[in-house]
Order: C-alpha cells, then sequence, then structure tokens
C-alpha cells in the first residue's frame, strides 16, 4: 500500500513539474515585448523628455486610400504636411491606407547613445493602436526598414475599434498612446547596405494595412500579417503622424572615435567593477541607459578609474567620456 502510494506520489509531481515547464516556456509568448507607457520597462518618452533635441520640420505626404478595399471612398484628407512639424502637439496628417510620410533632416540624425528619434501618434489610450513601418535612408533613395514584429493573433479580424496589446508589438511607430513617442535606435542597422548610420537625412513612414485578407494585408519582417484595427473608413484613416521627435543629430552630437582608441576600458562584459585607463585627468564619466536616462556621473581627478557595478542597473549601458579634448561614447554590458 505504501509503496503504491509513493509511486503514485511520483507521478503526481512528474506531470505537475511538466505543466509547470510547459507554462514556463508560453509566458515569452505573450508578453515578449516592452509594455504601455508609464509601466514597468516600457520604452515610451514623453514629448516634453529632455533627451529631444530637435524635431522635424519638412514633411512630404503621400495619402492612402480611406478604406482600400473600397477605393471608390477615395484618400484620406485629415490634416496636411505641416501638422508633422515642430513638438508633439497631438496636431496630425492621417496617412490613410497604405500611406506614407517622408521626412527630411538638413542636420542629420546619427546613431548615438540610446534610442536616436521617436515617432509620436495620437492614440487616446495604451490599446487602441494604430501602426506604421519606420524606415531610414542616408541618400533618400535606398531607404532601410527596422525589423518590424508582430505577435498579435491572425485567426480573427481586429476591427474598427478593436484593441491590441503593445507586449506582442516591436518596432513599429504607434506603438505608444499620444503624448509619447516609440523609439527607435540606428544601432540595430548599423549593418545595412546603402546607409549611414552617422548620416541620415530620411525617415519614412509607411502606414500598416491591418486587413488580413491576403490581397490587402501587411506583414512584419518574419512574415507574419500584422492585424490591426481596420477598416478604419473615415478623413482621418490609417496612421496619424505628429511629430518626429530627434535624439541624437550631428549637431549635438560629437563623437571622436580615433581618440577613443587610446582609452582602456575592462573587463567587458564587467560584473563588479568597471575600469577605465588611460583617460585625460579631470574627465567627466557619465553611464546612461538605453532610454538616454543618467545613471551615473562622476569627475575623475585621476587618469585611471575604477566604479563599483553595484550601483549600475544591468544591462546595455552607455559610456560616455567628457574632458577637455574629447567626448567619447562606448557601449557596455553589465551582467
Amino acid at each position: 500500500m505504501n509503496r503504491s502510494i509513493s509511486y503514485n506520489n511520483i507521478g503526481w509531481f512528474l506531470f505537475m513539474g511538466t505543466a509547470t515547464i510547459l507554462l514556463l516556456f508560453q509566458i515569452p509568448a505573450s508578453a515578449q515585448f516592452a509594455p504601455p507607457a508609464g509601466q514597468m520597462g516600457s520604452t515610451a518618452i514623453k514629448a516634453d523628455s529632455s533627451v529631444f533635441v530637435n524635431w522635424a520640420d519638412n514633411c512630404l505626404i503621400s495619402r492612402g486610400f480611406v478604406d482600400i478595399s473600397m477605393e471608390s471612398m477615395g484618400l484620406a484628407t485629415y490634416g496636411s504636411d505641416s501638422s508633422a512639424y515642430g513638438f508633439a502637439d497631438n496636431g496630425v496628417v492621417s496617412l490613410g491606407d497604405g500611406g506614407s510620410a517622408i521626412l527630411y533632416f538638413s542636420t542629420p540624425i546619427v546613431d548615438g547613445p540610446g534610442y536616436d528619434f521617436a515617432i509620436f501618434e495620437n492614440s487616446f489610450n495604451d490599446d487602441f493602436l494604430e501602426l506604421a513601418f519606420v524606415e531610414v535612408s542616408s541618400n533618400g533613395v535606398d531607404y532601410v526598414g527596422f525589423p518590424s514584429v508582430s505577435n498579435t493573433q491572425t485567426l480573427e479580424q481586429i476591427g474598427t475599434f478593436g484593441t491590441l496589446d503593445a507586449t506582442k508589438l516591436n518596432n513599429m511607430a504607434g506603438k505608444y498612446r499620444g503624448g509619447y513617442g516609440t523609439p527607435f535606435d540606428l544601432n540595430e542597422l548599423q549593418y545595412s547596405d546603402n546607409l549611414d548610420v552617422q548620416d541620415v537625412k530620411y525617415i519614412r513612414i509607411v502606414d500598416v494595412v491591418g486587413c488580413l485578407a491576403d490581397a490587402y494585408a501587411s506583414y512584419d519582417s518574419q512574415g507574419n500579417k500584422i492585424n490591426d484595427t481596420w477598416p478604419t473608413p473615415f478623413e482621418s484613416s490609417g496612421f496619424d503622424l505628429d511629430a518626429v521627435g530627434i535624439i541624437n543629430d550631428v549637431e549635438h552630437l560629437a563623437v571622436d572615435n580615433i581618440s577613443g582608441q587610446e582609452i582602456i576600458i575592462y573587463p567587458v562584459p564587467f560584473t563588479n567593477v568597471l575600469n577605465i585607463g588611460k583617460i585625460e585627468k579631470n574627465s567627466v564619466i557619465s553611464i546612461f541607459d538605453l532610454n538616454s536616462r543618467l545613471v551615473y556621473s562622476s569627475k575623475c581627478a585621476y587618469s585611471n578609474f575604477s566604479l563599483s557595478g553595484s550601483s549600475l542597473p544591468k544591462g546595455l549601458l552607455i559610456l560616455r567620456i567628457e574632458s577637455g579634448s574629447l567626448l567619447i561614447y562606448k557601449r557596455i554590458l553589465h551582467q
């Protein structure tokens, strides 16, 4: 009798253990990317953040249809090119189904510390989201798109006033509610052909047609259909572009990589202590997280410097070394 009970208990524990493991493997599928603005782990950047050094002031709109499946309804008409200029203020221009906006920047955007620019839409809450692809170019001819991902279900069409889960979306504009920008990091595209991430002059924003019908569907970078609120058969159809905020551009970010070759940073990655050697005396050492938030700053009186990892957040960080003769940024990993 006791042996039988023991075997039954073992079987029960094995079953429960397997079920627990399966549950753990299922969790990432439903919460894979950053959550809505204001929640822990969100990458949303508020419009009045001090990280923005400039705003778009040049925009050309190519309108899409109010309803791409009913072209007789005509093109979206809400707003104008100038609605995308300047600070994010909820004054928008609507792209329509598959419409696009091209923004030109006379002062090139560059790949600096953390995110380099952010795009604002005017959604009134965290889950009524209208999405758009984001592409960049150095010459206005060759565009490279950020690798978009949509893990939203594709079995049932999300209706006109349906909702989306931001944690299932990545690298698409419109992920966050109005007043909060969706940020993009040019470092993701650093190995792309025909693109200089230190000389980005154009951003192209293309409305995602959220229809699941094969004839009209938009697809993410992995070949999945993107399901979002559709149709939106109004004059304000499609993605509503509010503004593009610049975080890193040539005018505000002078990076001297040549001088930086003399500086010693070790170990990389680091865990307990980060050491920096061969720096100029009285250099200012600053560290930022990937949301461009300052997490550490100190003036170094000597040519060598050590910093305890206990005072820094885990993950990828941006190290800035500033002295009278140079300004250097380095990416560091804190494990």
